[in-house]
């Protein structure tokens, strides 16, 4: 499965056991941000903050989740079902027009247990295209287009 004109699922297989760089949660869903090796490389050599961009090869992935108070802690929010898993990947050549990276959304239907690419009906709409990030990032564009820190350790 692939998004049109861009990035494939598969290209990403294996981001459930990649290194944790934070951690988000908004009005609606709560996130684990994870990215490769190269990437964590990179974050720890001080990009984006050095100034410097990600090297080709850098992947990230965003997995949401939507959130339910934890029955035994009740002062605690956890992950309930899963809603949807976000990636992006720096391909300074494949995607020259779009900053250097491809995004792709894919939202999870629980009753089949598969992914879909994400469409401008779902929210915040997707393009549904390798472009479908950028505009969203344009706005960290001074940080190659990364939103996430990695967080001390």
């Amino acid at each position: 499965m692939r998004v049109p004109n861009g990035l494939a699922f598969s290209e990403f297989r294996g981001y459930e056991g990649w290194q944790t760089v934070s951690i988000s949660q908004n009005e609606k869903v709560m996130a684990v941000i994870l990215a490769d090796p190269v990437m964590i490389k990179a974050y720890q050599s001080g990009i984006p903050g050095n100034g410097k961009p990600f090297p080709d090869g850098s992947k990230m992935a965003k997995i949401h989740w939507n959130p339910k108070k934890l029955e035994t802690f009740p002062t605690a929010t956890v992950p309930a079902s899963l809603h949807d898993v976000d990636f992006m990947m720096k391909d300074s050549k494949r995607f020259a027009d779009s900053g250097g990276w491809g995004w792709a959304a894919f939202k999870y239907d629980a009753a089949s247990d598969t992914f879909t690419p994400a469409t401008l009906a779902d929210q915040p709409p997707q393009g549904n295209d390798a472009k479908c990030g950028l505009a969203c990032h344009t706005i960290v564009k001074t940080r190659d287009y990364v939103f996430t820190d990695y967080g001390k350790r």
